[in-house]
């Protein structure tokens, strides 16, 4: 007697009068038809992205193609994203007065040039020493940034001749302000890296300040420290008083030259 199972004429004739069950698909045909269907599927997600082109009748390699202009088409937006946003940046940062170098002050043009900088003016104040190596290297790179980054006010001053007193251990000092708001400050040797600082090292840590914007991705010391310090605790209280003081005398002589001036 034959196989009912095999796949012959005379068992298709037996099937077709109903003297026989249908056929049970063997284990390789059931391996077959799963693939086949994976496969459709595959290719239905991409298709909702790709369109028509892909069908179920691409090849797996063909599949893989579609999937790899999938992630460049996501690659190229975030770029163009991107790009966009540093155009923005550009923009506004060309909206805003344009400085270009470091400006040299003494205590009684603190507040014009720094404290009266301006409205959406971040002003970048260094208190140096030109004995100590670390200021000598610190005055280098905002020499740098200055003129990379027109749109940012650097200025700078002796330490004692800006703040009587002032102690040549908190030296250097970075005080960065917005539209004469003192938002953060960098106190000692050992800012930024201390002697060993570059320009990108200070650069990325005033971009983090929001002082500057930069294309710098990551921060080129990950590991170091860049002591920065919130505001208000790291002047002695006499030094907050001297300074405020200088503040006060700053302004009052402000006041006295538009008086002459009239």
């Amino acid at each position: 007697m034959q196989d009912p199972q095999q796949d012959t004429e005379w068992n298709d004739a037996l099937r077709k009068h109903g003297i026989i069950g249908e056929r049970e698909a063997t284990a390789e045909e059931l391996t077959s038809a799963a693939a086949e269907t994976t496969l459709s599927e595959a290719a239905a997600r991409v298709q909702i992205r790709e369109g028509p082109a892909a069908t179920a009748d691409n090849t797996l390699d063909e599949l893989d193609l579609l999937l790899d202009d999938v992630a460049e088409d996501d690659e190229e937006e975030a770029r163009q994203r991107y790009r966009e946003k540093r155009i923005a940046e550009l923009k506004a940062e060309a909206a805003l007065p344009q400085f270009g170098e470091v400006i040299n002050i003494t205590a009684t043009e603190y507040v014009r040039e720094v404290n009266e900088a301006g409205e959406g003016v971040w002003a970048v104040l260094l208190l140096y020493n030109t004995a100590l190596p670390a200021c000598r290297r610190l005055q280098q790179i905002i020499a740098v940034l200055a003129c990379k980054h027109p749109g940012t006010k650097f200025v700078q001053s002796v330490g004692a001749n800006c703040i009587p007193n002032y102690p040549d251990r908190n030296l250097p000092t970075v005080f960065i302000y917005h539209e004469g708001e003192l938002m953060t400050q960098y106190v000692g040797p050992k800012i930024f890296g201390g002697e060993s600082m570059g320009v990108k090292d200070v650069e990325w840590a005033l971009a983090q300040q929001k002082a500057l914007t930069t294309d710098l991705e990551a921060d080129p010391k990950a590991k170091g420290v860049n002591h920065v310090n919130p505001i208000g605790i790291t002047l002695s209280e006499s030094s907050r008083r001297v300074l405020s003081k200088d503040r006060a005398k700053g302004r009052k002589n402000s006041e006295d030259e538009d008086s002459d001036d009239d």
